[in-house]
C-alpha cells in the first residue's frame, strides 16, 4: 500500500470476499485474516454470511462480531460484518461496520427485507435509516441485497455525502448497481454469496467484475479524491485551475454527451477536489441537489420533496 506521504489522491484499498453460505466462522475468519495480513483499508463480507436461522439469532456481542472485531483490530482495517441480528426486541438483517480498533462504528439495517424474510419467526424488521460513517479514508455507507431495487435507499446515502457504498448481498445485482453509481456519483463495491463482485465507478461505469465458484476475492484501490463536475458554471473555473496548476491536477475524462468531466490529482499532497473548491467549482451531485431544492421551492414543494426523498 502507498504511504500517506507518497499516495496520489485519496486511495482506499477495498477487499471483497464472496462465498456461498455453509462456511464455518473459523473458515471465514481465516479468509479475513489472510487478506488483513496483506493490508486493506476495508474488508467486505456477503449478506448474513452465517445464514438466517430462527434458532440461532446473532447479537452485537455475539461470537461473529467478536471474531471479526478482533481481526479488524489486529490488522487495523475496517470490516463490514453482516449478521442476522436480534436486539432483544426485534430481528434485523444488519451490516455491522467495525473500525480499525475493532469497535462498532456504524450499523445498517436492511431497509427493504425480501418477502421470505417476513416468514421467519420472528420476522426480519425493515430498517429505518441508511447511515453513512465518516471513516478515516472517507465517507462510507452500506446497502443490502433487495435494497438494490429501491432508489430512496441510494438517495439517502447520497444525501449524507457517501463516497463509497458497500453492497452485501445474496444475489449479484450486477448491472443494477451501475444506476445508483451513475445517479449519485459514488463508488459501489459488492460482496455476494454467488460469489461475485462488481466495482462501479463514480461515473456509473463498471471498473471490474469477478466471479468464482467457491471463494471470490476482489482487491481494488479506489481514489476518493476524484471529483465529477458538470460543465455548467464550471468550465471557465476548470480552465483557470488547469492553467494555474498544470503539475497538480488533470482532467481525467471528458464525457461529451453528458457534458461532465472528472478531475484527479497528479502528484502526492494535492487534493483535486480541494483545489476545485478553492476555485469555486461545484461537484455534480451538489449541483443537482441544489437545482432540485431551488426549483422545488419555486413550486412550493420544498417540504414535500424533503419528506419523499429523505433530504436532510
Amino acid at each position: 500500500m502507498n504511504s500517506e506521504s507518497s499516495a496520489i489522491g485519496r486511495p482506499v484499498r477495498v477487499v471483497s470476499i464472496g462465498f456461498r453460505v455453509g462456511k464455518s466462522l473459523s473458515e471465514v475468519a481465516d479468509l479475513v485474516n489472510r487478506e488483513g495480513e496483506q493490508g486493506a483499508d476495508l474488508i467486505a463480507l456477503p449478506e448474513v454470511f452465517m445464514d438466517q436461522r430462527d434458532d440461532a439469532l446473532d447479537r452485537l456481542d455475539g461470537k461473529t462480531v467478536r471474531t471479526m472485531s478482533a481481526l479488524a483490530a489486529r490488522h487495523r482495517t475496517y470490516v463490514v460484518c453482516p449478521i442476522d441480528r436480534w436486539d432483544g426486541k426485534r430481528r434485523f438483517n444488519s451490516n455491522v461496520l467495525l473500525d480499525r480498533k475493532g469497535e462498532i462504528a456504524c450499523i445498517y439495517d436492511k431497509v427493504f427485507p425480501y418477502w421470505s424474510e417476513f416468514d421467519h419467526k420472528p420476522p426480519v424488521s425493515p430498517g429505518e435509516d441508511a447511515p453513512v460513517h465518516a471513516a478515516d479514508f472517507g465517507r462510507v455507507g452500506m446497502a443490502t441485497c433487495f435494497d438494490a431495487n429501491f432508489p430512496e435507499v441510494w438517495k439517502r446515502l447520497a444525501n449524507q455525502d457517501a463516497e463509497l457504498v458497500i453492497f452485501s448481498s445474496a444475489y449479484s445485482a450486477g448491472a443494477t448497481l451501475l444506476a445508483p453509481a451513475l445517479t449519485h456519483h459514488y463508488y459501489i463495491v459488492s460482496s455476494t454469496r454467488c460469489p461475485d463482485c462488481v466495482v462501479c465507478d463514480i461515473t456509473g461505469e463498471p471498473i471490474l467484475y469477478r466471479k468464482d465458484d467457491n471463494v471470490n476475492i476482489t482487491r481494488v484501490t479506489l481514489d476518493l479524491d476524484r471529483g465529477i463536475y458538470h460543465q455548467n458554471f464550471n468550465t471557465e473555473k476548470r480552465d483557470r485551475l488547469l492553467k494555474e496548476h498544470p503539475e497538480d491536477v488533470m482532467m481525467e475524462t471528458w464525457f461529451r454527451r453528458e457534458e461532465w468531466f472528472v478531475l484527479k490529482a497528479k502528484r502526492p499532497g494535492v487534493s483535486a477536489r480541494g483545489l476545485a473548491r478553492q476555485y469555486g467549482m461545484e461537484e455534480l451531485r451538489d449541483y443537482q441537489n441544489r437545482s432540485r431544492r431551488q426549483i422545488d421551492r419555486m413550486r412550493g414543494w420544498s417540504f414535500r420533496a424533503r419528506t419523499i426523498e429523505g433530504e436532510p
